[in-house]
Formats: C-alpha cells, sequence, structure tokens
C-alpha cells in the first residue's frame, strides 16, 4: 500500500470525502448533515491499494502549533486491514514536518471504532472545540507530538 499526498481537487479525495460524509449521516439516523465539502486548506493523504484510493484522511492547520484530523475514512471492504493506523501515523508525520506540536480531531459518539482507533494510538479525551462545541455527539481527542511520528 502506498501512501500520497493529492490535492483536495483531486476526484477520488472528493469520492471518498463524499462517502464519508454519507457514512456519517447514514450511522447518524439519517438527519440531514452538512454538504459535503472539500477544503483547499487541508492537505490530503490517500492510501492506494492495487491502482486504487481505497482511505483517504486531511491535516488543516488551526494555528501554528495545531492541526486538526479531518475526513479520515476507509472504504468499507479495505477496513480490519491496519490501513487507517497507517494513514493516521502518515498524518501525524505530515503534522509533524509543518511544525505542529499537537494534533486534535473530532469524531462522534456512535462510531466506537474510530474511537477505539485514536485512544489505541495515543489520544487523549479533549473538550469539545470550535464548531464542535454544540453537537450533543461529538467526542475531541489531542495528542502532543514529541517526536517524529
Amino acid at each position: 500500500m502506498l501512501i500520497e499526498s493529492r490535492p483536495a481537487t483531486d476526484p477520488e479525495v472528493a469520492t471518498l470525502v463524499a462517502a464519508q460524509q454519507r457514512e456519517l449521516r447514514d450511522a447518524d439516523g439519517g438527519l440531514p448533515g452538512q454538504a459535503t465539502v472539500t477544503h483547499d486548506d487541508i492537505r490530503y493523504l490517500v492510501a492506494v491499494a492495487g491502482g486504487r484510493a481505497v482511505a483517504c484522511g486531511g491535516l488543516q492547520a488551526l494555528d501554528a502549533d495545531t492541526g486538526e484530523l479531518k475526513r479520515m475514512y476507509v472504504r468499507p471492504a479495505y477496513r480490519g486491514r491496519g490501513i487507517a493506523r497507517q494513514l493516521l501515523a502518515a498524518l501525524e508525520e505530515l503534522a509533524y514536518r509543518q511544525g505542529h506540536t499537537t494534533v486534535c480531531l473530532e469524531t462522534a459518539t456512535y462510531l466506537p471504532a474510530a474511537i477505539g482507533l485514536y485512544r489505541s494510538c495515543g489520544y487523549e479525551p479533549i473538550p469539545v472545540y470550535g464548531e464542535y462545541v454544540n453537537n450533543p455527539h461529538s467526542l475531541c481527542f489531542g495528542k502532543r507530538l514529541l517526536v517524529a511520528a
């Protein structure tokens, strides 16, 4: 498997982000959510297997010291193979190279696999922040990057 950087405008990134958002809406009981959007200020990494983009994740700078992980997603057929863990490590490395000392993220209370992944990779619960404050399903996690991942 190869992990590579892709622009926000990449059609495979857009497809993965759309699938991620659709799955989140379905898991949340089909409630309307935010429109599917890729942001130009997010640096996306994509996991490629057999020439196909099978997972994505992004990093967005919140400030000089803090990066936020965004849009983590692995296609269902590729789950359980450690791809998310490898992608998370690559995103942490990217954050470190960009000068961030901390990474944070938001996930949902109804995503136990994601919560388990983040906790097993050293993420600790932090107060809900930013746009997530009023969302009763939001959980936020953070991790200090003391050395390169």
